[in-house]
Parts: C-alpha cells; sequence; structure tokens
C-alpha cells in the first residue's frame, strides 16, 4: 500500500496538468469581443453558464454517486474538450450559447465527483487530513502548467485567433487517458452501482439537511458570494489591462502567466495558509483583502495590477480550503451529491453578479465594477457574521506534509 501512495497522488497531478484553458484565458474576452460580442453578451453567456450549473448539479452529482467518481470525471472532460473546440467554429451568439451549455454541463459533471475522489481516495490509502495540503498542491501543478501554457496565448491569437482553443482542446483531450488510469473509489470498487442504497429520493433529504443547518448553512452562503465576486471581476481584468493600463495585446499571455505563477505558489501553501490561521480566521482575512484591492484601484488606477495578482490569488487559496472543509462535513455515501450542491449555489449567487458586473461596466467602466463588486463582497461579510458566523467549528489540518 506504501508504494501505491506516491503514485496515486502523482497520477492526481498530472490530471490537473491536463485539465487548463490557459492556452486560451489570457485572450479569452478580447476573442469574445472579436467576435463582436458585447460586455453585456459576454456577462449573459455566463449568467447562462451558471442556470445550467443550477439545474445540472444535483442530477450529475448523483450521477457521481451511483457510477462513480471517476466515470463522471471522464464524461466531464469530454464535454468541456468538445466546447473548447466549438470555439473554432461558433460566428454567432446562439453558437456560443450552445457552446456555454456544454461547457457548463462538463464542469458540473467535475464539481463535485473531482472533490470527493480525492477525499475519498485520501481517505482509503493515505489521510483525509492531508485533503488541503494535497487539493492545493494539485492546484498549484495546474497553475503552473497553466502559467507555461499562457506564454504562447497572445502568440498564438496574433497567429491566428482560433489557434489558442486547438492547442486548449488537444491538452484537454489527453485527460480522458490519465482518469482512465487512476483508481475507482473504494465505495465503487467494492459496491454494486446498481444497489439501490443512496437513490434520488435520499438525495433531497440530504442535501437540505446540509446546506440549511450548521455547519454549512452559512459558510455555503459566505463562499458563494467570494466565489461569485471572483468570477464576476475576472471578466474585467483584460480589458482594463488594455484599455485603461495599456498594455498591448501580446502582453497578455505573459501577464497571466505571472498572475498564474503567484496563483500557483499560493495553492501550493494553502494547506500552511490554514494551519498558520484556521479554517475559520482564512474565511475572514482573504475575503477583506480581496475587498480593499477592489475598491482602490478607482481611486489609484495603477493599483489594478496588483489587484489582478490577489484576485487570481484569493481564490486558489481559498478553494481547497473551502472544499476541505465542505468534505469534513459530507458523508461519504452521498458526497459527491453534496459537493454538487454546493456548487449550485456557488452558480446560484453567480448568476445575478455577472450581468451586473456587464451592466454597470458598459454604463460606467470596468474598474468602477470592480468596486462595486467589492462593496458587495464587505456588505455580505457583515450580514453573515451578524446573522452567524461560518467555520466556527472549523476542523483543522495540522498533518505531515503529503507526497
Amino acid at each position: 500500500m506504501v508504494v501505491n501512495r506516491p503514485r496515486i497522488v502523482l497520477k492526481y497531478y498530472l490530471y490537473q496538468a491536463t485539465v487548463t484553458f490557459g492556452f486560451f484565458w489570457p485572450v479569452f474576452t478580447i476573442f469574445l469581443l472579436y467576435r463582436d460580442l458585447s460586455y453585456t453578451q459576454i456577462a449573459l453567456l455566463n449568467s447562462l453558464s451558471a442556470a445550467v450549473v443550477v439545474v445540472g448539479e444535483i442530477p450529475t452529482g448523483y450521477l457521481g454517486d451511483r457510477i462513480g467518481r471517476r466515470n463522471s470525471l471522464v464524461a466531464g472532460s469530454v464535454l468541456i474538450t468538445l466546447s473548447i473546440f466549438g470555439f473554432v467554429f461558433a460566428r454567432s451568439f446562439a453558437g456560443f450559447v450552445f457552446i456555454w451549455i456544454l461547457w457548463a454541463f462538463g464542469q458540473a459533471f467535475r464539481s463535485g465527483s473531482g472533490d470527493a475522489w480525492l477525499y475519498e481516495t485520501l481517505e482509503d490509502r493515505l489521510d483525509e487530513q492531508q485533503y488541503t495540503r494535497v487539493r492545493g498542491r494539485g492546484g498549484s501543478v495546474n497553475m503552473w502548467v497553466s502559467a507555461a501554457t499562457m506564454l504562447a496565448a497572445g502568440v498564438l491569437y496574433d497567429v491566428r485567433p482560433v489557434l489558442p482553443f486547438v492547442a486548449a482542446g488537444v491538452l484537454n483531450s489527453t485527460a480522458v487517458a490519465v482518469l482512465l488510469s487512476m483508481p475507482k473509489t473504494r465505495q465503487f470498487v467494492e459496491e454494486d452501482p446498481s444497489d439501490d442504497a443512496f437513490s434520488i429520493l435520499d438525495a433531497l433529504p440530504l442535501i437540505k439537511r446540509r446546506l440549511t443547518e450548521p455547519p454549512l448553512r452559512s459558510f455555503v452562503l459566505y463562499v458563494a458570494v467570494f466565489f461569485g465576486v471572483i468570477r464576476a471581476a475576472d471578466e474585467y481584468i483584460q480589458p482594463i489591462t488594455v484599455n485603461m493600463l495599456n498594455f498591448p495585446e501580446a502582453a497578455l499571455g505573459p501577464l497571466y502567466a505571472s498572475f498564474t505563477v503567484l496563483s500557483g505558489v499560493a495553492s501550493y501553501y494553502a494547506g500552511d495558509v490554514e494551519d498558520a490561521l484556521s479554517t475559520r480566521w482564512s474565511v475572514v482575512v482573504v475575503p477583506l483583502v480581496l475587498v480593499v484591492f477592489l475598491f482602490v484601484p478607482m481611486f489609484v488606477p495603477l493599483v489594478a495590477l496588483p489587484a489582478f495578482f490577489v484576485i487570481k490569488s484569493a481564490q486558489t487559496v481559498m478553494k481547497p480550503i473551502a472544499s476541505g472543509y465542505v468534505n469534513d462535513h459530507a458523508e461519504s455515501v452521498g458526497r459527491a451529491t453534496v459537493l454538487s450542491a454546493v456548487s449550485m449555489v456557488y452558480a446560484l449567487v453567480r448568476l445575478p453578479l455577472q450581468p451586473i458586473g456587464g451592466v454597470v461596466a458598459d454604463a460606467m467602466s470596468p474598474v468602477v465594477a470592480f468596486a462595486a463588486l467589492g462593496g458587495l463582497l464587505l456588505g455580505t461579510a457583515v450580514l453573515v457574521y451578524v446573522w452567524e458566523a461560518p467555520a466556527t467549528d472549523a476542523t483543522e489540518r495540522a498533518g505531515q506534509p503529503a507526497d
């Protein structure tokens, strides 16, 4: 068993290396603008994605519990790869709508099953207390590969705008082969997935109980707004960089690579951040730092550049911490369903944020949209903490470093 431990973790890291959007992410928004979409249309597409996630998360999470985490991840990778190649051919808003729906279902298949697979594999073969550390380092691997591929994004875009999507589609397609080499979790090796022990009728009350009672209800709501604000703000990094800071488009690749390098470092040390601050204080400090850096660029435009780094790093630090906390409070049976329901809440909160931000950006400016999102996050934090402090019984992880 000891011999297999690093191999399992390394395969997880290899999987993380294949599921990157680095080839096209630095030019994603300007590509959509090049295809004659407005900020409002882009925001509407992202809201559509969130709406599909709301509809699809629980069914895909339930399927993840029934067919196996690994099989669910394979389905997600196939759908996402197809959607990436779809950008090569899409020319109309309707075409992009189809791509966004495909992408959203692919993400829904991944969202609950990926974290459930890792948690249960560590629980069975290593130590689930290492979850934040391994999850964070897997995210770091993803970020480092993303940084390397981002360096080529601007160059590929200058040659031909669709080339970044061709390269990303090829890379993401290799995730399927990696996934098929990874082990199934114990639940699906030892139990017959046709067994009716966990049915759809069991899933709904389980979700209701977990998301409407402590310790998850205030935590999930608060973190959902945090991630929603980051997702909405991310849409304006490229136009602010090009139009306000006067960076050339060719510099977007190296700039995003530098964002990603720092984010990779932040993700690598997510477990150490949690050990140092505790989960409870991590979810206080990280969002407050983000709020400051969303506000300041409206008054000091040059601060927008470090604000971009904070946006990217805050997200990568919080993802494994939040996911680990939810995993700690979810049973093995139905774990992917609960995690998908949490992702559904994240998407539901994101649903109105992106079009609101798009309208503000079109009417005023992207940097004003930044400040508005920061104000929303601050107001939410105050209201949630007045109601019920999140993560008051947070599980502390102080295990030894993982392989």
